[in-house]
């Protein structure tokens, strides 16, 4: 089947939950561990159905945002989620505390039954409301987002188009785009004050009527963190200040040198090249026959992945009208097919997409052949990164078949923006640190924040009289604040796992892909911090990790140098 014949149907939320209400008073009535494996198994399929029938109608409704059929149905699911959570939740009260737990644990892992215990710690009937309002708010954004139409160079573009300009030789149509950007942000700025401190707040009151203080550590457990708190962040933040902070200057004043700019702003930074960019030149047909032969070649893996990737159809990679922006991977339960949605736009980062994204589709493709349930096909989110961003780096030997003669520019920019982005991640988390501790804040104490940190941690970002982003207002453009809370800092993390990768991969190809593909087959069925034990990757948090990469790196850089 084609992604265009996978059927949705509106659930029968009514049945649904009458169905798993009877599946708990027969658990509860289970003969022994058989009888309530087979309960449990059954609710968990009924779940994993609720959940495709989801994905379906987001994926739908972000390739279009203006079809009226979808909208509806997102408004459904909304409204309706946490009803069907309310019920999940009642139905694993009884699961976690069965005689049968430990024989259940042996079927459908420990680390699953560790995830249900942190859901049921961040779910209760009285936030219910609280969690239809979010929802809510956060498709108000992004369809806020979704609504630019910037003209600019004679069209009428989205914020993902206007990223072709910050690749353009000329300075002043970087500047100029960068300017554009920022005029319509400014023009929605009282609506994203306000979507954003309706969320902090009914963040924060959801936490209290839970039993926290704040909504700092209610985040972390809807995150599905075990194994670590704020405080191992903090002390991670502190390391990217004392080690990785440096050699981005380095990276920066180097840029600025290469380029003869001396008067270096934040819309030259993406530039690398005086001749411009790594470009492919490659139409989006041609990209994904291109990311055929790099996937044939890496593994046999690898290839019976994407092969089943194109043959279902299951990528939506070019920009059109009415499309959500960003780009994703998500997971339809029921026909065990990862989907990967992007908005090219000519640049590199469509590259990009084809190994990152994928990273994510091939993970939840093995791991979804191994193991017992869809809950754990997927690790936590910091956990989720690694097998992306490694990818990424695996895709380093065979870039010449995506840009031919610019493939060590690529690799140059690429590990370069690797490295700089870590302090920007460490920022946007210290920003939702203080906003959490801080709910009674402002938004413009929260802009005055993020200039603060801005200065502490990418101070090599000067906005050229950008009045909008003067006043401290770029984190507008940071969807994972309004919609993710404290997810962000994950990227940083399993950038410094895939680092390791991209090391070990330059020692030893057959170790490193290996270790990566075991990475793969565990899926989340183990914590972050147990699944780096597991394939023996140093741990981010550790304070000799940071110390030992960076110079690595460096000298990575200079043998890349063009």
């Amino acid at each position: 089947m084609k992604f265009s014949e996978y059927k949705y149907t509106r659930p029968e939320i009514e049945k649904i939950i009458e169905t798993i209400e009877n599946a708990k008073n027969r658990f509860l009535k289970a003969k022994d561990s058989k009888d309530a494996e087979n309960i449990l198994q059954n609710v968990l399929e009924l779940s994993e159905h609720f959940s495709t029938m989801g994905t379906l109608c987001s994926i739908r409704n972000s390739i279009n945002t203006e079809d009226e059929f979808y909208e509806k149905e997102i408004n459904f699911f909304n409204e309706n989620s946490p009803m069907f959570l309310k019920a999940m939740n009642e139905f694993l009260e009884v699961v976690l505390a069965s005689k049968f737990r430990n024989d259940l644990e042996k079927v459908f892992t420990k680390q699953c039954f560790t995830k249900w215990e942190l859901e049921l710690k961040v779910f209760d009937k009285k936030i219910m409301n609280d969690l239809v309002e979010e929802a809510k708010l956060n498709t108000e954004y992004s369809k806020l987002l979704a609504s630019a139409k910037i003209e600019f160079d004679g069209k009428i573009n989205n914020l993902s188009q206007m990223n072709v300009y910050s690749n353009s030789l000329d300075r002043e149509t970087r500047k100029a785009a960068e300017m554009k950007r920022a005029e319509f942000m400014e023009s929605i700025e009282e609506q994203l004050d306000s979507i954003y401190d309706k969320l902090v707040h009914i963040r924060t009151n959801m936490a209290k009527k839970l039993g926290y203080k704040t909504y700092t550590d209610f985040g972390y457990l809807r995150l599905g963190r075990s194994d670590y708190t704020a405080k191992e962040v903090s002390t991670y933040r502190k390391q990217v200040l004392e080690y990785v902070v440096p050699v981005a200057k380095r990276i920066i004043e180097a840029q600025s040198k290469r380029l003869g700019i001396d008067d270096f702003k934040s819309y030259d930074i993406p530039m690398f090249y005086k001749d411009g960019n790594p470009s492919h030149g490659k139409s989006k047909d041609e990209l994904v026959l291109s990311a055929q032969a790099f996937y044939s070649k890496l593994s046999k893996e690898t290839n019976e992945f994407f092969t089943f990737m194109i043959e279902h159809e299951l990528m939506d990679l070019e920009t059109k009208p009415k499309k959500a922006g960003g780009g994703y991977c998500t997971m339809i339960a029921d026909y065990k097919s990862p989907f990967i949605f992007s908005n090219f736009n000519g640049t590199m980062g469509d590259v990009d997409v084809l190994t990152h994204e994928a990273g994510h589709a091939f993970e939840v493709y093995t791991a979804s052949k191994l193991l017992p349930v869809s809950d754990i096909y997927w690790p936590t989110l910091e956990a989720c990164e690694i097998h992306s961003m490694s990818m990424e780096f695996f895709a380093y030997p065979y870039m010449q078949l995506f840009f031919s003669e610019d493939s060590n520019k690529y690799r140059f920019k690429h590990l370069s923006e690797a490295i700089t982005f870590i302090p920007y991640g460490v920022c946007v988390d210290e920003f939702q640190h203080f906003v959490y501790e801080h709910p009674e804040a402002t938004p413009q104490m929260r802009k005055e924040k993020w200039h603060e940190l801005e200065q502490k941690y990418t101070p090599w970002k000067k906005y050229d009289g950008i009045e909008y982003y003067e006043r401290g207002c770029y984190w507008h453009r940071q969807g994972h604040i309004y919609n993710d809370p404290f997810y962000y800092i994950d990227y940083t993390l399993a950038q410094v796992c895939a680092f390791q990768f991209l090391l070990l991969d330059r020692e030893n190809h057959e170790k490193a892909w290996n270790m990566y593909y075991e990475l793969c087959k565990l899926g989340g069925s183990k914590s972050f911090i147990q699944l780096m034990k597991a394939v023996s990757l140093k741990n981010p948090f550790e304070p000799e990790t940071l110390k030992a990469i960076m110079p690595k790196l460096e000298t990575i850089l200079k043998e890349l140098e063009v």
